[in-house]
């Protein structure tokens, strides 16, 4: 049985729902989860300090043991999604999900996927407690810091651009950044979007941090925020999954991407180099086969079928 729209979101992000705390900020109050992403990759940093840096020896590892465990937020569709209608490991999908698997294959061993929410998926694999973080990973300083960054495998300027989610009533009073000095913001904790937020609006009168990036647009639709900071592909998703939902990707208007960030990684263990080596020659293949693109275009359709955005 398929299950559609909001009520497919909000059975999806339950699972995921995380108490906050409220904070102080130079550009208004922000709301977070405990234990926000400066947080928790300044501490597996810290872990990761004394160890050897000059390469470790995962990768002999994962083909000793015969599998490879990936840490996922599944609830980013096309990315990495669940089709309520599959049961086990196989109702993990997503374009990221194939490139797991890909992974897995070049190297001969099984794949085991690993649901966690965002900010577990980034502290448990830069701990080391999983092999790679999968899950439509940005590139940010912090992250380089705490972990072994791949090579970009998905550029694609025309729908991975970010910008303001809004409801269509006050659109003609938000049209940018500029025009959020006393409303509402919302945005996925520890994101690329968190970073957009925090440097490129001038000023806020409240940031709110979620753990998905659904659960924000459902504070956007129900009045709890005025805007939510997202990739655009995942909000036309949404949009086209509940089309009564009155809400609107702000025309005209993107965040600027700095080069350094462009690209979507996967992140490994820090000092992992041998590991980090062989996945970004696996990307180089699967890059030159195009199978990224085809993957992402495909698990798009999919989670439209579905409703799930």
């Amino acid at each position: 049985m398929r299950r559609t729209g909001v009520g497919l979101v909000l059975a999806l992000t339950a699972l995921f729902s995380g108490f906050a705390l409220t904070g102080c900020s130079v550009l208004g109050t922000v709301e977070a989860p405990v234990g926000g992403e400066a947080d928790i990759l300044a501490l597996a940093a810290g872990e990761t300090a004394g160890a050897e840096m000059s390469g470790g020896n995962r990768l002999e590892e994962i083909k000793e043991r015969g599998y490879l465990t990936v840490a996922t937020e599944p609830y980013f569709a096309p990315n990495e999604f669940i089709d309520p209608s599959k049961s086990g490991d196989e109702r993990y999908v997503g374009a990221d999900i194939e490139l797991a698997h890909y992974i897995a294959d070049h190297l001969g061993v099984e794949c085991r996927i690993v649901p966690l929410d965002f900010t577990a998926v980034l502290s448990s694999v830069s701990e080391g407690k999983y092999d790679m973080a999968i899950s439509a990973l940005a590139y940010t300083p912090a992250r380089a810091q705490a972990m072994e960054l791949s090579d970009g495998y998905y550029f694609d300027e025309e729908t991975v651009w970010y910008g303001l989610l809004v409801r269509e009533e006050d659109l003609d009073e938000i049209q940018g950044a500029g025009d959020l000095g006393d409303r509402t913001v919302v945005v996925q904790s520890g994101s690329l979007q968190e970073v957009f937020a925090q440097e490129q609006i001038p000023a806020y009168g409240e940031l709110k941090l979620v753990s998905a990036t659904t659960d924000g647009f459902l504070m956007v639709q129900e009045h709890k925020a005025d805007a939510c900071v997202t990739a655009a592909a995942t909000a036309q998703l949404y949009l086209e999954a509940n089309p009564k939902c009155g809400m609107i990707m702000v025309p005209d208007f993107r965040f600027t991407v700095d080069e350094s960030t462009q690209g979507t990684r996967i992140g490994m263990k820090k000092g992992e180099t041998q590991l980090r080596d062989a996945v970004n020659e696996i990307i180089a293949q699967m890059t030159e086969e195009g199978l990224y693109k085809e993957w992402y275009q495909e698990y798009a359709d999919y989670a439209a079928s579905l409703g799930i955005n």
